[in-house]
This record gives structure tokens, C-alpha cells and sequence, in this order.
């Protein structure tokens, strides 16, 4: 393979081909499927940028409080490839590397308050405002197959939670927000996160109660609005309920077989057939602990295996959960306070423990090796297709309203 990207690009495609070990034919027929096919990243992030250090440190030493230190820094990694220029040239190369064509992006804060829901949303659009020659935004399928046409990038809007007010008058009134965050452009919606919420139990709680009657309105207006239904991080029963009570298609946009590894982030079969019954797919992450067996990119391959083979290829897609780091990140010394541990995270011990060597074969910039891994795998160029683009672009399609 061709070189020619930064060091860290090239040690983690490195990395990957050393797992993989394809043979030249297949290693030279993966990066031309991949170049030739539309890739989508079923949930993840654009390239994250490095953070203005003595700004940040300014914004300290002042006494900024948690909450605005998160803000800060989620606005510099968010959208500084827009105001500086070597931040935009490693988010660049950051995509051409990947390949991609589109990511499912995160671009919600985990929560159900409409105002946290919209900074992410903000800094997003503003990226798609202002890149918007190399990457815009997606308003939907067509949009996604006419910048692959082009040449071009683009992020379709994930909101990371359902907005509802509140203010707990009537069912109708909590929904409304729901249409509103659509006409702003986000497609997608967890129903839950970690914990419980008035929808639903989230995967981390111990009673795994399912969806509750107000969940089950939450679904019925996602169905009739045109926004896809995700419990990557529902609990079980929660996941299965939201299933059998949607009748569009719905997905686990970045998860995992729990068949292949037990881990409350992964789906049990019979959760997965529950999904794969409404025409939806579960998107397999990139996330060592969640994957289990080596947490590498051979483990996420199996748990594709797991889901192509029981399920059809048209269940299953790539949703990686991670983003690229810009290089000026590395060796950033900046300032913090011990704080407690958010409300919404409740993982269990060891969740996220520091794997680099597995961690560097699933790097998102690792995209075309993915396909190179299917290709090595054996299935056949058409089901790839499916797997790294196709099932996102068709349950996208089949769950936005057309236009009447």
C-alpha cells in the first residue's frame, strides 16, 4: 500500500495489515472496493482537532467552571479545523485516508434536554457551513450518493438522545421537540443512553426493564417524523421492545454481538433478530473492550462473522464509535481537577481500558483495511458493499418520509 499519510496514519494502517495479513491479491482488491464503493460510518465522529492549549489554560487559571472547560473543549476538537489552517489540513487527510464517504455523526450531547442537544448540533452544522466544499451536510440518502458522485464528504446528524421537554403537561407536548431537531436535520435518536430515562432502561442498569409507554409514543413519533430509532445503548429488554414496537426500520447503530462477547454494549441474538426483523442492522464498533477476544480488528471482523452468517449481510454495518486524533493532540500537557464521574456514563469497571496496540488496529483511518479484512474473509463484493455503506443508505431511505 501506497504511503504517504502522517506517521501516526501510517504505524496504525501498519498495525492493521500486520492483523490482518492479507495476501497482496487481497489487499490491492480491498482498497480498490473500497475507493469504488460509498462508505458510511454508521455512527461516529469527524476527525477531532487538537486543542488551543494557552486558551484553554487561560479559560482555567479564570476558574471556569466543569461545564464550561467540557464546552470549551468540545468546541475546540469540534470545530477548529474551521479556524485553523493545520487543523483543517490533518482533518482532510484524516478522510482521505478512511475513504469515507459519509459518518453517521454524533452530534448530540448524551441527554434529553433540548438545549444540551443543540451545541453539538450547532458546531456541526457550522462545520458543514463552512467546509462546505469539501464537507457538508446530508439532509438525506440522495445527498450521501451525490457527494460520493462528487468527490465530496458529507455528515448525516445523529442526536445522540430524543429531545422532549419536560415539562411533563401531556405526551403530545413532550414529542414536539421531536419534529423540530428532524427540520434542524438530525436523522437519528437513542432511545436511552447508559442509565434509565422515562423511555426506557439504558444497558449499564441492572433491573433491564423494558420500554415504557411513553418510550413506546417516543417510537411511534420517530416512525411518523422519519427519524431512525437507535438502542446501541438501550438495555436488552428495552432494545427487543423498541424493536417489536417500531414499524420502520431501526438499528444498534455501534455495537456488538454478545454472542461472541458478553458486554451490556452488545446485542443478544435474540435482540438481533428482533432488529433484523424490522429491516434494520446492528453496526459493529470499533471498541477493544466491547469486542472482547483480542479487541482487535480480527474481533471485530467476528462479530460481523457472527451477525452476517445468522442474520444476512443486510443486517449488519460498521459503526465504529471512535474519530482520528489530530497529531498536535499528542503530548498536549494541560491543566485539570479531579470531578466526579458523570451521571449519564454508569459503565462498568474496566470499560474502557488502555489497549494501544489493539486500539491501533481499529483506528478510524483504518476504514479501507476493514473492507480489506471482508475481502480476506471471503464475502463476496456485493455484501461488502452492503456492509460498509449499502445497509446504512437503504435504512436511511426507507425511514425518511419522501416528499409528497
Amino acid at each position: 500500500m501506497a504511503a504517504g499519510f502522517n506517521p501516526a496514519i501510517e504505524k496504525s494502517r501498519a498495525a492493521a495489515i500486520e492483523a490482518l495479513k492479507p495476501s497482496p491479491r487481497e489487499l490491492e482488491h480491498g482498497l480498490k472496493l473500497h475507493a469504488d464503493s460509498i462508505v458510511i460510518d454508521a455512527y461516529g465522529f469527524s476527525p477531532r482537532s487538537a486543542l488551543d492549549a494557552a486558551a484553554y489554560t487561560r479559560e482555567f487559571d479564570a476558574g471556569a467552571s466543569d461545564q464550561e472547560l467540557e464546552d470549551l473543549r468540545e468546541e475546540m476538537t469540534m470545530t477548529r479545523c474551521v479556524t485553523d489552517a493545520r487543523e483543517r489540513a490533518e482533518y482532510q487527510e484524516a478522510w482521505k485516508a478512511a475513504g469515507m464517504t459519509c459518518i453517521f455523526q454524533n452530534a448530540g450531547e448524551e441527554s434529553q434536554d433540548p438545549l444540551r442537544l443543540l451545541k453539538r448540533l450547532a458546531r456541526f452544522t457550522y462545520v458543514t457551513d463552512m467546509l462546505r466544499g469539501f464537507v457538508s451536510k446530508a439532509a438525506g440518502p440522495d445527498d450521501i450518493i451525490a457527494a460520493k458522485r462528487e468527490n465530496r464528504q458529507v455528515l448525516y446528524f445523529s442526536g445522540n438522545g430524543v429531545p422532549i421537554t419536560q415539562n411533563w403537561v401531556s405526551v403530545e407536548d413532550e414529542l414536539r421537540y421531536i419534529r423540530i431537531f428532524f427540520q434542524l436535520g438530525i436523522r437519528m435518536m437513542h432511545i436511552t443512553y447508559n442509565r434509565r430515562n422515562m423511555l426506557g432502561d439504558g444497558c449499564a442498569e441492572p433491573s433491564n426493564a423494558g420500554l415504557s409507554d411513553f418510550g413506546r409514543a417516543v417510537v411511534r413519533e420517530m416512525n411518523r417524523t422519519g427519524v431512525i430509532a437507535d438502542v446501541a445503548h438501550s438495555g436488552w429488554t428495552t432494545s427487543f421492545e423498541t424493536a417489536k414496537a417500531s414499524t420502520k426500520p431501526m438499528v444498534a447503530s455501534h455495537s456488538g454481538a454478545a454472542e461472541v462477547n458478553h458486554h451490556v454494549r452488545c446485542k443478544p441474538d435474540k435482540v438481533i433478530r428482533a432488529i433484523a426483523d424490522t429491516g434494520g442492522y446492528v453496526g459493529i464498533c470499533c471498541i477493544p473492550s466491547f469486542l472482547g477476544r483480542g479487541g482487535d480488528i480480527n474481533a471485530m471482523l467476528d462479530h460481523i462473522d457472527h451477525v452476517a452468517k445468522r442474520f444476512g449481510t443486510e443486517h449488519v454495518a460498521i459503526g465504529t464509535d471512535v474519530a482520528a486524533a489530530s497529531t498536535a493532540a499528542a503530548g498536549q500537557k494541560l491543566p485539570s481537577r479531579r470531578s466526579r464521574t458523570r451521571y449519564e456514563y454508569l459503565w462498568p469497571p474496566d470499560a474502557f481500558a488502555n489497549y494501544p496496540s489493539r486500539h491501533a488496529t481499529l483506528e478510524w483511518t483504518n476504514w479501507p483495511l476493514f473492507t480489506v479484512g471482508l475481502v480476506k474473509r471471503g464475502y463476496p463484493d456485493d455484501d461488502i458493499r452492503k456492509i460498509i455503506g449499502g445497509n446504512v443508505l437503504r435504512v436511511a431511505r426507507a425511514v425518511l418520509p419522501t416528499a409528497g
